[in-house]
């Protein structure tokens, strides 16, 4: 069987599997809808959550970065399962036993305000919709490979199966059918690693490989990487802290994802569905169990990618399109890598001062005009005598566009490789399953968001049941056609897009939710003011570096690291403002005592029947 044989067999399984699931665990009641009736088994929701977690930049993105990146790569690594651990052991036991639905819920009960509930809202649409971008990206780039259609396509075909068993199921849909997707998206990220640890170094085990000697070459992997690197004018694979990755850079970035990890909404929704908070604690053990066996194995993936990529590409002799390797023939048909002939036939891929004669390029935001274009042009200078001409290599540097999608390295390894076709059509459905069961959590908090935070307890606290349901499936229904438009323009790669929303997050949530577990005092102007001025000035720093050209001003912190920054002035304008405004009322200490109490101390007090004293 052909690639799209079996890539169309694993895909058609598996969404019958996630529509049937959804089906049968379809709601009709609001509790079931946000918290799946908080009756998930632990190690169920330990493996939800996992999938939730490993989301497109996890599986997709997250290893070609590392592979580009080499040491560096590492703080997304380190920074989103140090995250983890300390929203598992810092705040999610708390806020499970707060007991409400949503993170907007906890702000606006514990600061005892609408306004700060409303601004809470808005903070998850901002942070949500920047991460669901990336995974509706990632959606597109696998079907645009492996199905053979247009990204575009790719991205609504997506959207349609989201909608279909997220409104269905809502959380206890989505729950369950994260369990599947979890199984499918490891098996599929496992079994290529193991195989091509195999055939590089004979070792099963990847992280073992990656340390071992090639079989035919005599040398360690990583020792021959870091020679082909510094041959080629890259710094060399191992070493640290190279470019505009200095310490600060990798510190800032690590910790923002650390921090951002805490307060991502769609995250800490998931402690919400279990039955206790002993649950909640062992639901965090199991989905870091589970979560590693994926995270450790990324670096390996990583520098197999790298070798791969590297030793099939460069100095290759081309005289026609069929002399270049197999897979880059597949993915140069999405547009996701290019190499435009300088005219000698020779593929060059460089690093430091040759950079400038580097020949692959990635498309990215280039659309299909421009790139015809392009090679039109190309072609133009091809024909002419000498060098003289452009061959669409400037415009593309100024662009931006200097090296392979990053978001491509995962999904084309096991083709590098050459390995079975059934093991390239699994990696697909494995990327399909990370990107979809995290768009679909994505896509609940903002339906949560919208449909209890904003309309029940603030516009109209009468509505009924029935009608509050119907709210929220409306409102997945818009969430979902603006996820696609991010994912059919999306404003970066994979990851890079992903880094922005941990900035916001941990910019805006993370100070407020420890905060309000930890402090008595802090009332509801400075929270509300620190959670404006921390995602203000986070996502002005963004927007403006990223899109608008501004330098990084900020003591050359890039934007995937200015979240901590953000998450520093949130801090600072609440315990600055606290000593001159009104604290919380009496009852919500009360409460904050309450959640702060060991398990079997103390249940969680009702606000509203909390007496005052």
């Amino acid at each position: 069987m052909t690639i799209q044989s079996w890539t169309f067999l694993f895909v058609g399984i598996t969404f019958t599997l996630y529509l049937t699931i959804a089906w049968i665990s379809r709601v009709r009641d609001t509790k079931g809808f946000y918290v799946a009736g908080q009756g998930v088994p632990a190690a169920a929701n330990g493996m939800a959550t996992a999938a939730d977690w490993m989301s497109a930049a996890s599986f997709i993105s997250m290893a070609g970065l590392i592979s580009f990146m080499g040491y560096a790569g590492g703080m997304y690594l380190m920074g989103w399962t140090g995250g983890y651990v300390l929203l598992a052991l810092l705040l999610a036991p708390y806020l499970r036993k707060f007991g409400h639905f949503t993170v907007p819920d906890f702000v606006g009960d514990r600061f005892e305000s609408n306004f700060a509930r409303l601004v809470a809202v808005v903070c998850a649409l901002f942070i949500s919709f920047t991460y669901v971008a990336g995974q509706m990206r990632g959606v597109g780039i696998v079907f645009s490979r492996f199905l053979e259609v247009d990204i575009n396509v790719g991205v609504m075909i997506g959207m349609a199966i989201v909608f279909v068993y997220a409104t269905l199921g809502g959380m206890k849909g989505i729950t369950w059918t994260q369990v599947a997707q979890y199984w499918v998206l490891i098996t599929a990220f496992l079994i290529p690693a193991i195989a091509i640890s195999i055939k590089l170094t004979g070792e099963t085990i990847p992280q073992v490989g990656m340390g071992s000697h090639l079989l035919d070459e005599g040398l360690p992997l990583l020792a021959k990487l870091d020679q082909i690197h510094v041959d080629l004018g890259f710094a060399r694979y191992t070493q640290p802290f190279t470019g505009k990755w200095d310490k600060l850079n990798v510190f800032c970035t690590t910790l923002a994802l650390m921090v951002g990890t805490a307060g991502l909404p769609h995250v800490i929704v998931r402690f919400y569905t279990v039955r206790t908070v002993k649950a909640a604690r062992w639901s965090g053990f199991w989905a870091l169990l589970f979560i590693s066996m994926l995270y450790l194995t990324a670096p390996a993936t990583a520098a197999f990618a790298r070798y791969f990529m590297i030793s099939s590409l460069h100095g290759r002799q081309v005289s026609s399109p069929a002399d270049l390797p197999q897979w880059f023939q597949n993915w140069e048909k999405t547009g996701l890598i290019l190499w435009l002939d300088d005219g000698d036939g020779i593929i060059e891929y460089h690093g430091g001062k040759q950079a400038q004669e580097n020949e692959l390029f990635r498309r990215g935001k280039l659309d299909a005009g421009a790139l015809t274009n392009l090679r039109v042009e190309h072609q133009k200078w091809l024909s002419t005598s000498g060098r003289e001409g452009t061959d669409g290599r400037p415009e593309l540097r100024e662009l931006g566009y200097t090296g392979p999608d990053r978001d491509i390295i995962v999904l084309a390894t096991p083709e590098m490789a050459e390995l079975m076709n059934w093991i390239i059509a699994l990696v697909a459905a494995g990327g399909l399953a990370a990107a979809l069961s995290t768009a679909s959590g994505l896509l609940l908090v903002i339906s949560s968001s919208v449909a209890h935070d904003f309309y029940y307890r603030i516009l109209d606290p009468e509505a009924s049941e029935a009608r509050r349901l119907l709210v929220g499936r409306i409102v997945i229904g818009f969430a979902v056609v603006i996820a696609g438009l991010f994912g059919i323009f999306p404003p970066g790669f994979v990851s890079q897009v992903v880094a922005f929303a941990f900035g916001l997050a941990a910019a805006s949530f993370f100070p407020v939710i420890v905060l309000g577990i930890f402090s008595k005092r802090v009332g509801t102007v400075p929270a509300t003011l620190g959670m404006i001025a921390g995602i203000g000035f986070t996502a002005f720093y963004i927007i403006g570096s990223v899109y608008g050209g501004m330098s990084n001003w900020c003591f050359g912190i890039s934007p995937q690291g200015i979240g901590v920054i953000g998450m520093l002035l949130n801090f600072g304008v609440a315990l600055t403002l606290t000593p001159f405004c009104r604290g919380p009322s009496r009852s919500t200490q009360l409460m904050i005592e309450s959640i702060r109490e060991p398990e079997g101390a103390g249940a969680a007090i009702d606000i509203d029947s909390a007496p005052e004293h």
